[in-house]
């Protein structure tokens, strides 16, 4: 169970679930693919991400994980903006490549990008693209959560999704 300390540091400390036994389970949580940009003075940058969720509708808020050690992690850090875009089927190897090795600048030669009000790279043609300011960050573990603020959406009705379940995309239909 999560112990919050007085500071602001979270432990997830656990003697009774291994690593590997929580990432067994964690492949089996279905989630919905992402493509997280984000561009400023800490650079142009991007990840593919399952780790995202809603927080709150007042004001509209998402939640978003990046491993620290990521190469996205010190553009990450060092803007206060992103966008979640979330893919369907037509952008799944738009997807693996974001979620690769592919040297950053390559990662945007892919696609087709605009820039939303934030000044985060939104994908054109996304199920959705939640344009947002970083509010608040949390450092857990290996990861960062950053509590998103959001400024803007963009919805492609009637275009399917794309989700990842049991380490292997999968078509949902619209």
């Amino acid at each position: 169970m999560p112990q919050v300390s007085s500071s602001s540091e979270v432990s997830l400390a656990s003697e009774t679930v291994s690593r590997d036994l929580f990432r067994e389970g964690m492949a089996r949580l279905s989630a919905a693919v992402n493509i997280v940009t984000t561009d400023g003075p800490g650079g142009r940058a991007g990840f593919t991400a399952s780790a995202v969720c809603s927080v709150t509708d007042t004001p509209p808020t998402l939640l978003v994980c990046i491993n620290r050690s990521s190469s996205a992690a010190p553009a990450f850090a060092g803007n206060d903006v992103l966008c979640v875009n979330t893919i369907g089927p037509d952008h799944v190897a738009l997807a693996k490549l974001f979620g690769g090795k592919t040297p950053m600048a390559e990662r945007f030669d892919h696609g087709d990008w605009h820039t939303g009000t934030s000044g985060a790279p939104i994908l054109d043609g996304a199920v959705v693209s939640f344009d947002c300011r970083i509010a608040l960050r949390q450092v857990v573990g290996t990861h960062e959560v950053m509590f998103c603020e959001v400024l803007g959406v963009r919805v492609r009705p009637d275009t399917p999704a794309t989700a990842y379940f049991n380490r292997a995309f999968h078509d949902l239909p619209a």
